[in-house]
């Protein structure tokens, strides 16, 4: 596989529906970015899901040089709470850092978003819109275009680039990849937006480079939310 290289603006928002793979992404990225960074900010807006949350992996982000915000209670992990870190506008607004945003997962879970929009603007931004075409609530185009047209309205900001998770877990094949870059595409074309990444586990990424039907850039990952007993 070609090595993936960071792109864009320093700044990436990370939304999609819960259950879509997006915390599982974000995690990856930032790891990623921590590569080709000496400081690299996670960002956990996700006020939805209480169960697969960047800011329950403190230990795990400060041990790999990550700075992790959100939760205004450090080590509050497991409460359910709306309060966010006032901190969070350190990263936003020093150049210096990268940050990743993991936003909740609904259109109204990226309410938290609107407080932000002036400065984003100003600084710049990616928005990423992950699809995982597995899930009944963006299952087919009509549905992903509605739930992202949603999403801007309700985090005002606008998607820029489209992330195909479409998984089975640990056993997501080849083949389920491309059921989800099917429609990723479609979707892409309607809106006009880039397919910025197809996602997959480490050895499914490896196989559909060797493929090569896939022409944007593969990203692959690890899974680090799924305990044994949830595979």
């Amino acid at each position: 596989m070609e090595e993936i290289r960071p792109k864009g603006h320093r700044i990436k928002l990370i939304t999609g529906h819960f259950g879509s793979g997006k915390t599982e992404f974000a995690i990856n990225y930032a790891l990623f970015l921590r590569k080709y960074f000496p400081k690299v900010a996670a960002i956990d807006l996700d006020t939805i899901n209480m169960y697969f949350r960047l800011r329950e992996k403190i230990d795990f982000f400060e041990d790999h040089g990550i700075t992790i915000l959100g939760s205004s209670m450090k080590k509050a992990q497991t409460l359910d709470i709306p309060a966010i870190d006032p901190q969070i506008l350190m990263p936003l607004e020093n150049d210096d850092y990268q940050a990743v945003l993991d936003i909740g997962g609904n259109p109204k879970g990226s309410l938290s978003l609107g407080r932000y929009r002036d400065l984003l603007a100003d600084k710049g931004y990616d928005h990423y819109f992950v699809i995982n075409r597995n899930r009944p609530e963006t299952k087919d185009v009509a549905d992903i275009v509605a739930f992202i047209k949603s999403t801007e309205a309700h985090s005002q900001t606008k998607v820029t680039g489209l992330i195909n998770t479409t998984h089975m877990l640990k056993d997501t094949s080849v083949d389920d990849i491309y059921y989800g870059q099917e429609i990723v595409e479609e979707v892409g074309k309607l809106l006009n937006l880039p397919v910025v990444y197809t996602v997959a586990l480490s050895d499914v990424a490896k196989k559909l480079a060797e493929e090569g039907s896939i022409k944007n850039e593969i990203f692959p990952i690890k899974l680090y939310f799924r305990d044994n007993w949830m595979i």
